[in-house]
């Protein structure tokens, strides 16, 4: 079989947009994720809307669609209790010269469902929120180091964190030298880090599993990247034997993994932690929260030297903290985290039948806790692969799946399940084919997919 024998996709009108992008936006689209690197060349469409579990692309192309808006609409697009909180504060207008009763009902709904913080402070996006966690460590701690751990792949834009990336343009190395690293799950790795840089180090900052996002260059471990018990209390640990911050980055783990996020699911309580994503359903809102010592710094309460926490015109406005209220009360009343899971076990197991069937069931590998699942796509020696990964990004396309990963969201049903299967067994036979040839190359039709981090464009 060879790229002639797939049914051609239609995309006149998503490769005319995405020309139009190029000319206008840097990279073609506002997150690199989400850039036409990513996917097989002039087979990135471009989104006209969607509703639950589909997208449409402009062409008129429906897709069932996994990783939706970077795992941030879990609910599924358009869900209509969020659309209806939304619409009701649109009404009312959306901010304001001073705070809206809104924002005290939007701290405390959040509060009460993270009850390991005891402070919040809401902005737009995740960036800001790590940014201003590291900030606050370093102001409360006095020290100029941060740590975060290596393994993962993103934390931030900002240059504490990009300078330590492949895309490290434009960030001096002085910058670069304040941030240090450490492996997720080794506690004597992390407490060599700490000694030698003793009293340097304002905070540690991780997710609190390992492996939420695919990687390129290895394969996922057969945990899911759970941790191992004891590794986040033993954090917990050199943390306060160090005088330095935990810091829990929670945007992925956040109501995927409990609605208290990972510290509620696993009983480690951190002294900040950040959120987003799930948070608003595809609505700008992202929080930072933690212990009230810590967070009164960014407040007036106090006779220290003042933080500059976090201060953004549209960080509260009304309809984005509305939006994120009723994410909230839905996964309470409605089990959502149950419900990714089970879709997530159900996905799970059969994408594994049919790579097995198919031969492939070492190549084609699903990885990760059920409701946050991703996968590897590895080549005849069983290395991670940008050009099997193309291959089967291609067949998937093909047949009206847009997965990036296999992250579910709730708006999926059994149907959407089984037909996203059947495709990926198509794919997979195709995948043995070229496993078969030792070279995927008649398959891919043009370049390989890219690393979204890179030096070079």
């Amino acid at each position: 079989m060879t790229t002639e024998d797939i049914e051609p996709l239609r995309l006149t009108r998503s490769r005319q947009a995405n020309e139009r992008l190029h000319a206008l936006v840097p990279g073609g689209a506002h997150t690199y994720a989400k850039g036409d690197d990513q996917y097989p060349e002039n087979l990135a469409p471009v989104i006209s809307h969607g509703r639950g579990a589909h997208v449409w692309d402009v062409d008129g192309n429906r897709y069932v669609e996994y990783g939706s808006g970077l795992r941030s609409v879990s609910l599924g697009h358009a869900h209509p209790r969020v659309i209806e909180a939304v619409r009701r504060e649109l009404d009312r207008g959306s901010n304001f010269v001073r705070p809206s009763i809104v924002e005290v009902e939007a701290a405390e709904r959040f509060l009460a469902t993270v009850p390991t913080a005891e402070m919040v402070k809401f902005t737009k996006n995740g960036s800001d929120a790590t940014t201003a966690a590291v900030r606050l460590a370093r102001a409360v701690t006095g020290r100029p180091r941060v740590a975060v751990c290596g393994d993962q792949p993103f934390f931030s834009v900002d240059d504490w964190f990009i300078g330590t990336t492949p895309m490290s343009a434009g960030i001096p190395t002085a910058t670069t030298e304040l941030t240090v690293t450490f492996p997720y799950g080794d506690l004597a790795a992390a407490e060599e880090v700490l000694t030698r840089h003793q009293g340097e180090i304002a905070c540690l900052i991780l997710e609190p599993t390992g492996h939420t996002e695919p990687s390129p260059s290895s394969p996922l471990p057969a945990n899911g990247g759970a941790p191992t018990p004891g590794y986040l209390a033993g954090l917990r640990r050199l943390a306060d034997r160090h005088g330095c911050v935990l810091v829990f980055d929670e945007m992925i783990t956040g109501f995927r993994w409990s609605e208290a996020g990972a510290q509620g699911l696993y009983g480690v309580v951190p002294d900040l932690s950040t959120f987003g994503k799930a948070l608003g359903n595809g609505f700008a809102v992202s929080a930072l929260a933690g212990r009230r010592d810590l967070m009164e710094r960014g407040g007036l309460r106090h006779s220290h030297d003042r933080v500059f926490l976090l201060s953004t015109t549209h960080g509260a406005e009304t309809h984005s903290l509305a939006a994120a209220m009723a994410v909230q009360s839905t996964y309470a009343e409605e089990g959502i985290t149950d419900r990714l899971h089970a879709l997530g076990e159900r996905l799970a197991a059969g994408v594994r039948d049919v790579a097995a069937g198919a031969g492939v069931g070492d190549h084609v590998v699903v990885r990760g806790r059920a409701s946050n699942l991703v996968f590897a796509t590895l080549d005849e020696n069983r290395q991670p692969s940008q050009q099997y990964r193309t291959l089967f990004l291609r067949q998937l396309l093909a047949g009206g799946v847009l997965a990036p990963s296999f992250v579910v969201s709730s708006a999926l049903d059994d149907a959407d399940i089984d037909r996203t299967v059947d495709v990926v067994a198509q794919a997979c036979a195709v995948y043995r084919k070229a496993l078969d040839a030792a070279d995927p190359t008649p398959w891919l039709a043009g370049r390989p997919v890219k690393p979204a981090f890179r030096r070079l464009a």
